[in-house]
């Protein structure tokens, strides 16, 4: 699965598309380093095929590549972060 990412002075979004259907998850950023996932949207098509597991693990990965923390607010990426231990490195609570 490819995720793409646009990103503008303080909003961005990863987006992975599927069979012509695509989910998303939102973040603003609050400073140079740190963001604030506020939104993640899987379309009913894609659920249960990983994408927004996918998504939660690209902001991760993101995250440490470029040295940001990260405010997990949508309740999605939440639940994520508190599944992950190994997450914490790049997670503010």
């Amino acid at each position: 699965m490819e995720i793409a990412h646009e990103e503008t002075k303080t909003k961005g979004r990863y987006t992975a598309t599927i069979e012509g259907c695509t989910g998303e998850m939102t973040y603003s950023r609050s400073s140079p380093r740190l963001i604030i996932v506020d939104h993640t949207m899987v379309p009913d098509e894609l659920r249960g095929k990983g994408v927004g597991q996918a998504l939660a693990k690209h902001a991760i990965d993101e995250a440490r590549k470029g040295g940001w923390k990260i405010i997990p607010l949508c309740p999605f990426m939440r639940a994520q972060a508190m599944r992950h231990p190994d997450w914490q490195d790049v997670i503010q609570a």
